[in-house]
């Protein structure tokens, strides 16, 4: 599981920083989660293909978080694109980005769905044999999503040593990483566990930006591997959160402590901020792990 960090900072865009928008490459697929201004850029800046990016996720329909659609639309079409493009985001993403292509004359020649959002409750709204993508219902001033992106387990790995001291045909191999049981020409039975290990654990990656804290989707992140949780603001402008529908550095790590996830990723800094330690600093009074989100950085788990 790979992120990308393309824009990690809140409300304008300046010549240094960028708005939100990251890259979650999970079980070979590429999401685009959120999409700021000056999104394309940076994809080409971290070298990520277009035409690998199918599902674009768009947490709620304030500008620092969308505004760079229109345009990455815009450009998959002048390069040629065929393959569908699918886009996720809160009701009226599709009546913003086909009113910019109808009055500029600019309408796709690839198939563009939009599946938009209204549900208060989590949902899955993406699921294939790999991955399952659901919503996580965030707390800020207009609607808004967070999302929660799980691996499904791979199939279970194969000891070459015991299968092939029974002889047993390569026919039957794909049947035994899926965790079926083996008979053999004799009638004797052998168990999967005794042909297979585990597969690897699974993954999982839970975005949540932006939200006030609040603790109502605890039992739906708990766990993860990887929580990126909003801490647009520190503990000296900690009266802003309310108001303003965002969270501190120590509300997020309480989160990431509630949910026992493994990692705790910081970002969507106001820009008042110049030193982003400090932001580490005060999470790690509450939560261990913690890492800190920047413009072009790159995670791996």
């Amino acid at each position: 599981m790979k992120l990308t960090i393309l824009g990690c900072y809140s409300a304008t865009p300046r010549t240094f920083t960028n708005p939100t928008s990251q890259v979650l490459e999970i079980n070979n697929h590429i999401f685009l989660i959120d999409c700021g201004e000056g999104t394309q850029v940076e994809l080409r800046r971290n070298k990520i293909k277009f035409s690998r990016i199918k599902h674009i996720f768009i947490s709620h329909l304030h500008g620092d978080h969308f505004f760079g659609l229109i345009g990455l639309v815009s450009t998959f079409r002048l390069l040629g694109r065929d393959t569908p493009l699918h886009i996720h985001g809160p009701k009226g993403i599709k009546e913003i980005i086909t009113l910019q292509l109808k009055l500029s004359n600019s309408w796709t020649d690839f198939p563009l769905h939009f599946h938009e959002l209204t549900n208060k409750e989590s949902e899955i709204i993406f699921e294939d044999e790999k991955v399952t993508v659901s919503t996580i219902p965030l707390q800020h001033r207009v609607y808004c999503n967070g999302f929660l992106f799980v691996e499904k387990p791979g199939d279970r790995k194969l000891l070459m040593n015991k299968v092939q001291e029974l002889e047993i045909d390569l026919a039957y191999y794909r049947s035994i990483k899926k965790g079926k049981d083996v008979v053999l020409g004799n009638g004797e039975v052998i168990l999967n566990q005794e042909l297979t290990d585990d597969p690897k654990p699974v993954k999982s990656y839970a975005y949540c930006s932006d939200t006030r804290y609040d603790e109502a989707k605890l039992e739906l992140i708990k766990n993860t591997t990887v929580l990126y949780h909003e801490s647009t603001f520190l503990e000296s402008h900690k009266h802003l959160c309310a108001r303003t529908g965002h969270s501190s550095a120590i509300e997020a790590a309480t989160i990431a402590q509630k949910a026992n996830v493994e990692t705790l990723i910081l970002g969507h800094y106001s820009t008042r901020y110049e030193n982003l330690e400090l932001f580490r600093d005060e999470a790690k009074t509450v939560f261990d792990n913690v890492e800190i989100a920047d413009d072009g950085k790159i995670f791996e788990f």
